[in-house]
């Protein structure tokens, strides 16, 4: 949670109401300077081999590691996750870096070509300056997906972090600016008057992590000047239950993914769509696990659910769930009054498709479960939606046809939507424009360029 005033942002502890830190908020009337130092720091900066950016990049690595328990703690006490996870964020980003890096100077490299007559060079330059606008919720991660490619392209980066977690994002900064070279990575704090001047100023290419409502804007800003974006945007990611389905297993995914990060995740699930047969022995063992989870402080030692971001966000869900009682639908668990930000998770039934917390993203601890009267019904209900991030199919003799209908761009069987190393993360329909990671998210960092020559 943050204040900010004219000046300052001020970070707050969700969990405590205790002041984390401020930050300086950046004035709207600098950040035309703040274009500047980075596009004349960025032709010194693209004159480098993509070797030598990418051998720089990596200096970085030991840097973030010896910070990697204080930068976790700082993502507990600004958005409030576990403990164990805003240290395991980091540390999973850290110790994934050479390969990323390696994987990423792989994806940029150039490519001869040639057919006979004509030999081509395909090159992959610089766009220019990239503006990174990054989340709270993986407030490490997230932003790795965007700097290091686009950096490693040869752009320069204005980044600016959620105004929910400014302590992060300066850490994440101070650290990369200890090997990079001057302004090659620039940091801006403030809210959506800051991220708005920077959609609109001088840059070449906008990298955005956030919801639909801002991507849809920044789209909108940037085609005036046909600025090219990577947006991955919100979901309402679904969940069919087949009923050849291990109960265990997906009882236990569906719950991890329902609360995981208090539901505060782009590929939470969020509706949960069951075959008739398997369909009382399922809700039973959600229930069951759903109420053996400790909500509390991140901080505490045993929890597992933290509080949401903020009082916002946190009467966002309420007014959804009362939304969705009035409108018939059955509490099977929770619901429970929790004081300060905190929700208590909980498993809604007897739910119809068009009831709101159906529709629009939650992005809190509520799983909704509908059954359904076969699979068929199931695809139908979960395509029912502008979203298309992630889905699940747990079940074994149908299970890959069904997953192969879903027009969501990434589907978990028995698993979670993650592909496997060198895939990217990608959404269809209004949950991504361009995506992040593997050899084509890489690419997206980076203009095409065809040199051709005769092969004589």
């Amino acid at each position: 949670m943050t204040t900010i005033t004219m000046t300052e942002l001020t970070s707050t502890n969700p969990a405590t109401g205790e002041v984390v830190g401020t930050v300086p908020v950046t004035p709207i009337d600098t950040i035309g300077e703040i274009f500047q130092r980075s596009h004349a720091a960025q032709g010194p900066w693209s004159s480098l081999s993509l070797d030598e950016r990418i051998d720089i990049l990596k200096r970085v690595i030991p840097v973030l590691g010896g910070h990697a328990e204080e930068i976790g703690a700082l993502i507990t006490a600004e958005m409030g996750k576990p403990l164990a996870e805003g240290i395991g964020e980091v540390q999973y980003g850290v110790d994934g870096m050479a390969d990323n890096l390696d994987e990423i100077a792989l994806a940029l490299g150039s490519e001869e070509m040639q057919d006979g007559t004509t030999c081509s060079t395909l090159h992959r330059d610089p766009f220019g300056v990239c503006v990174a606008i990054t989340p709270w919720n993986f407030p490490f991660l997230m932003v790795l997906q965007i700097v290091m490619p686009a950096l490693a392209a040869g752009n320069t980066v204005v980044m600016k972090p959620s105004e929910m977690v400014p302590l992060t994002g300066q850490a994440f900064a101070d650290a990369f600016n200890e090997v990079l070279p001057p302004d090659v990575l620039q940091i801006v704090h403030g809210d959506d008057t800051q991220g708005k001047a920077l959609v609109a100023g001088d840059c070449d290419l906008i990298g955005f992590t956030g919801s639909r409502a801002a991507g849809q804007h920044i789209l909108s800003t940037a085609g005036k000047d046909l600025k090219r974006v990577v947006l991955e945007l919100g979901g309402k990611d679904p969940m069919i239950v087949l009923d050849d389905a291990d109960v265990e297993a997906a009882a236990s995914f569906a719950t991890r993914n329902s609360f995981r990060n208090c539901g505060q995740v782009c590929v939470s699930t969020e509706r949960i769509y069951v075959e008739p047969n398997i369909a009382d022995a399922f809700e039973t063992a959600v229930v069951k696990k759903t109420s053996e989870l400790i909500v509390g402080n991140g901080a505490d030692e045993g929890v597992q659910i933290g509080p949401m971001v903020s009082a916002e966000q946190k009467a966002h869900v309420l007014a959804q769930l009362e939304r969705a009682k009035v409108d018939g639908a059955a509490v099977a668990y929770g619901d429970t009054p929790m004081d300060g930000n905190f929700v208590a998770p909980t498993v809604l039934t007897d739910l119809s498709h068009d009831m709101p917390i159906m529709v629009d993203e939650t992005f809190g601890p509520v799983a909704c479960i509908v059954r359904v009267a076969d699979a068929d019904e199931a695809v139908r209900l979960a395509n029912d939606t502008p979203y298309g991030l992630g889905a699940a199919v747990f079940g074994h003799k149908d299970a890959e046809r069904v997953a192969r209908q879903l027009t969501a761009g990434m589907i978990g069987v028995n698993q979670g939507c993650g592909g496997a190393s060198g895939t990217p993360w990608v959404g269809a329909g209004q949950s991504g424009y361009g995506y992040h990671g593997g050899r084509d998210g890489h690419r997206q960092f980076a203009q095409v360029r065809v040199v051709s020559r005769s092969c004589d």
